[in-house]
């Protein structure tokens, strides 16, 4: 009569239907020494889940992130520079300093060279665009640490 009854909770606790007492008593029996041989298959699940409840949480948790270094930016200035670098170099080999009389002159040839240097610079940054897409799908793989996590500790307790 009790494996019977066995049966019948173990039917109910695969639908989801089972209360927290009929749970009880399926622990109950099933970490006792006497399982019927034709449910020993269910043995190593409760098992699992007596250790599982057993388990605390011992490390510390940090409260501060880690600062990591955004190796992005780096690279956008270095671009910025070299270009800068570029342009700045080419005109201090020549012989003219490209200096000029009139202030309105200098301001439009300043605003000629920077929108220039502008273009080139937004040219450049769009090309960088695919690295958030890249730290996106690098961030994603840490679940995969913990889906590890997850089955060594699954198959450990086998």
């Amino acid at each position: 009569m009790v494996l019977n009854n066995i049966e019948k909770l173990l039917e109910k606790y695969e639908n989801g239907e089972t209360s927290l007492k009929e749970e009880q008593v399926l622990k109950n029996y099933f970490t006792s020494n006497t399982v019927a041989p034709h449910l020993e298959m269910y043995k190593p699940m409760f098992d699992y889940f007596l250790v599982n409840q057993q388990e605390q949480f011992t490390k510390d948790v940090p409260l501060k992130t880690k600062r990591t270094f955004n190796y992005k930016w780096l690279s956008v200035a270095a671009v910025a520079v070299l270009m800068l670098g570029f342009y700045f170099g080419k005109s201090f080999n020549e012989n003219n300093l490209g200096t000029y009389e009139d202030p309105q002159l200098a301001f439009n040839e300043f605003s000629k060279s920077m929108e220039m240097i502008s273009q080139s610079f937004n040219k450049g940054t769009s090309t960088v665009g695919y690295l958030n897409e890249v730290n996106k799908g690098t961030s994603t793989l840490g679940y995969l640490n913990e889906i590890d996590n997850a089955t060594s500790i699954i198959f450990k307790n086998n």
